[in-house]
């Protein structure tokens, strides 16, 4: 297994610039994994493509107002920040560009929505930084909802970057398979006998970051924050023991319930970090339906999804969906393998 056999053309024009309007609208291709079939429906035809009884599980992570611009206090050079973590009230964990300036007792200045906010730089923590402020603050009063880096010309409603669902605003980057709920589908669904429940993983910065070796099996993840309610450990562990199906909406909470699994045997009330990995070759202990969107070339995210789907038939479907021009990335269409 090399990185580069998770490389795929994709012209730049499908990188998706925009959501689909209404959420439900999105394209959506179906992967039948028994059949080995590829269907093209829209993910309002939801309801009719799962069973009464499935347990849909999603991430209610909610993306903070995590970027700032400032300035160094001494020369006035321009910075820009990315929150990626507390470690206290007042000491954070970010990205900093560029990274040249963050300098041990070097003084920075934030512009905000309320007020100036200093800072400290603390020290380095490898690609990240930390800085030490001088008064806590509310991320979601502070600063704007980072948008990935390959969206460059959406000017719409920053909630359309957040899911409806979502509730605590700690994560860096969206839960994207979830964007495409509205309140009406979820209902259409309820109605339909698909039970939902919610986990969290707290999205980092390290979704977005390329593996860089030619081995993913030595590429380290950045550990991100999970929570598993006791609620959605009870409801995971009676729909396995009836054997109906459950439906992870997004890698993150496939992640979350299959590292909770490998750390406890079950799905279990959890609260940690993951750092887990999944690529082709890898058990799927928690989790029998996926619901995501379309990946990054020579990403984690798609390795997770060739591991869970088998890698040719993946493959084969990205493809497709390049000939079908269906839209890619977080604002794109979305895939249900079944």
């Amino acid at each position: 297994m090399r990185t580069d056999d998770f490389a795929y053309d994709l012209p730049p024009e499908l990188i998706a610039q925009e959501p689909a309007e209404p959420r439900d609208a999105a394209r959506l291709m179906v992967l039948d994994r028994a059949a080995q079939r590829i269907d093209h429906r829209i993910v309002r035809d939801l309801p009719g493509l799962l069973r009464p009884g499935d347990l849909l599980v999603v991430n209610d992570t909610r993306v903070m107002a995590a970027r700032l611009f400032g300035r160094r206090a001494d020369t006035g050079g321009t910075v820009e920040i990315l929150l990626v973590r507390p470690f206290t009230d007042t000491r954070w964990e970010v990205l900093m560009k560029p990274a040249r300036r963050a300098a041990e007792g070097r003084r920075f200045v934030f512009d905000t929505h309320e007020s100036e906010l200093e800072a400290v730089c603390a020290g380095r923590n490898g690609e990240t930084v930390v800085l030490e402020f001088a008064r806590p603050f509310d991320p979601a009063r502070v600063g704007e909802v980072p948008l990935p880096p390959y969206i460059t010309q959406f000017r719409g409603d920053p909630e359309r970057y957040q899911t409806v669902y979502s509730r605590e605003a700690r994560s860096a980057a969206a839960p994207t398979a979830g964007l495409h709920f509205t309140p009406e589908l979820l209902a259409r669904l309820e109605a339909a006998g698909i039970e939902r429940t919610a986990v969290t993983l707290e999205v980092g910065p390290g979704t977005f970051k390329p593996v860089n070796v030619d081995d993913p099996r030595e590429f380290d993840l950045h550990a991100e924050h999970i929570t598993v309610p006791e609620e959605a450990a009870v409801r995971v562990q009676r729909a396995r023991a009836e054997g109906r199906r459950v439906v992870a909406v997004g890698t993150t909470v496939v992640r979350t319930l299959e590292h909770v699994a490998r750390e406890c045997g079950e799905v279990v009330p959890y609260a940690g970090w993951t750092s887990l990995k999944i690529l082709p070759g890898d058990e799927f202990r928690a989790v029998d339906v996926l619901m995501t969107n379309f990946h990054l070339p020579k990403s984690t995210l798609l390795m997770l999804v060739c591991a869970f789907a088998g890698y040719d038939f993946v493959m084969a479907a990205y493809r497709e969906a390049v000939r079908e021009r269906y839209r890619f990335y977080s604002f794109g269409d979305a895939m249900l393998i079944l």
